[in-house]
């Protein structure tokens, strides 16, 4: 089932959102994950006239620390997207199409960047269970988890759409979650361009090179 909806990234990107329904049905504990994407454009990367400001979330690493999104990432290119482990395709395929894109940069510009995961189902993403899972696809990447509440009220300054997972009639865990990535600029801490799930390995690997350098992709 495909629905139309309309969010603020959407509006601010003067294009509409549309909510897909995926997942795997093998059994009533497979997660489905209701998922947007954006459409009607050729290009992976959306610039956004207005920036997205960062979004000033508190929450806990895989180290169980705590973990300022605004200090601790300012002034370095950060890409940040909402998601959690149990998702059977588009959170893996997002995060791993952006690790493997990342090793195509020079070892500076490596620890420059900073890529954060942070989690729509935190009940069942602790910090190790996160950290587990991150560690299979860079671990470099910060993982993130805490209150549901306040991961939603973050979401939703970057117009990205979260539900708490919720059991479907047939007994599986869904979960509604925007799948934009968000790169946000070095130079001013702003959210200014947009991925959908459509952006490929060779995207990220072309734009990484001037999202680190706060550059238009």
């Amino acid at each position: 089932m495909r629905k139309k909806t309309f969010a603020a990234a959407a509006l601010l990107a003067a294009a509409s959102l549309t909510l897909t329904a995926c997942g795997s049905s093998a059994d009533s504990d497979s997660p489905v994950s209701v998922v947007s994407e954006e459409a009607g454009s050729d290009k992976a990367a959306t610039v956004l006239d207005k920036p997205f400001e960062k979004p000033d979330l508190v929450l806990t690493d895989t180290q169980g620390e705590k973990y300022d999104l605004r200090e601790q990432t300012k002034g370095r290119p950060t890409l940040i997207y909402f998601g959690y482990t149990h998702c059977p395709d588009v959170c893996p395929l997002t995060m791993n199409n952006i690790a493997v894109a990342k090793k195509q940069l020079t070892k500076a510009q490596q620890d420059e960047l900073r890529i954060v995961f942070v989690t729509t189902d935190p009940d069942r993403d602790t910090p190790k269970a996160l950290g587990k899972w991150l560690k299979g696809i860079d671990s470099q990447v910060v993982g993130l988890t805490g209150d549901f509440d306040t991961i939603q009220a973050g979401a939703r300054t970057l117009g990205i759409s979260i539900e708490p997972p919720h059991k479907d009639k047939n007994g599986k865990i869904v979960s509604t979650h925007g799948t934009q990535v968000v790169a946000f600029s070095p130079k001013t801490d702003g959210g200014y361009v947009l991925y959908g799930e459509d952006a490929t390995v060779d995207d990220y690997t072309k734009d990484l090179p001037q999202l680190i350098k706060g550059e238009n992709p």
